[in-house]
């Protein structure tokens, strides 16, 4: 018996190591791969015609605004009325009938001044890596900008780079609190995920569909 539990903890604390260092290397690599993309500021960031504003919930769980959203919200007008892109495409998930993300992004956009014309929308952004990869496949974009918080923008950055996609990332404001460090704690989880999904798995987005020009 106490040579089992010797090597179930052994095994245990292998395990959690191992864990340890996959999510340290992944963040490296992530890291390492964008510094040179990201902006937290709009003096030096170059113009592209396209900004990719990631997506997520207006709404927290428990029912408060998501300053996420708001934040990525504010970023996006902010680079449209800098003239730093010319058109926004939303991307998020709209699964569910009652559950539409990239309308509501829109939606606020234009209540902020941006003309409807300039949004695109694409319904299938259901993961980073959808939204990415579908700006290219379906939008026909190769080298645009990505907006939300820096360490989401980083993420997609590095998936589009193993999707041959020159892109740079703008840091909408971050976020503090406990709210927070959840998210920054999945975050961590993504990244792990990021990189088996580019390197091991050479996952797909899981629609495609015909090509709507953004023009």
């Amino acid at each position: 018996m106490k040579k089992f539990l010797k090597r179930f903890l052994f095994l245990s604390l292998a395990g959690v190591i191992l864990i340890g260092v996959i999510l340290l290397l992944s963040k490296y690599e992530i890291d390492r791969n964008t510094s040179e993309r990201m902006y937290q500021q709009t003096e030096n960031l170059p113009e592209r015609k396209v900004g990719l504003v990631l997506g997520c919930s207006k709404f927290a769980r428990g029912g408060q605004l998501n300053q996420y959203f708001i934040n990525r919200i504010k970023a996006a007008h902010e680079l449209y009325s800098l003239g730093k892109v010319q058109f926004l495409l939303v991307s998020g998930d709209n699964a569910q009938k009652s559950y539409n993300e990239p309308s509501v992004m829109k939606r606020d956009l234009v209540a902020l001044g941006v003309p409807a014309g300039k949004i695109y929308c694409d319904f299938a952004g259901f993961r980073t890596l959808d939204s990415v990869v579908r700006a290219k496949e379906v939008f026909g974009q190769d080298d645009f900008i990505v907006i939300s918080q820096e360490f989401h923008a980083r993420r997609a950055i590095f998936i589009g780079l193993a999707h041959d996609l020159d892109l740079l990332g703008f840091a909408a404001q971050p976020v503090r609190g406990m709210g927070s460090f959840r998210t920054e704690a999945r975050e961590c989880l993504a990244r792990m995920r990021a990189i088996l999904d580019v390197w091991i798995l050479d996952q797909k987005p899981k629609f495609l569909g015909k090509t709507i020009p953004i023009e």
